[in-house]
């Protein structure tokens, strides 16, 4: 049997550099890069990245952390 070596002329190939393509899995097989989370639309609106985000959140932890009473301990009876 005769092998067809047919040359397949690709015009994207001088455009686009195809060999960092990695290949996509899909389902459980799938990595996971990060951790994700879904922000409601109404709130999505007001931060434009995930740096603004990440700000608000650490100075709100902080604020919590400063404004939190000090709890007295369980089974002291005070």
């Amino acid at each position: 049997m005769k092998q067809d070596k047919t040359i397949i002329h690709d015009e994207l190939r001088p455009a686009y550099d195809l060999k960092n393509l990695q290949v996509r899995k899909f389902g459980p097989a799938r990595k996971q890069f990060g951790n994700f989370v879904r922000l409601e639309p109404d709130i999505a609106a007001v931060f434009p990245d995930d740096s603004t985000v990440n700000e608000a959140l650490r100075f709100l932890i902080q604020v919590t952390k400063e404004n939190s009473p000090i709890s007295p301990c369980p089974g002291n009876g005070t």
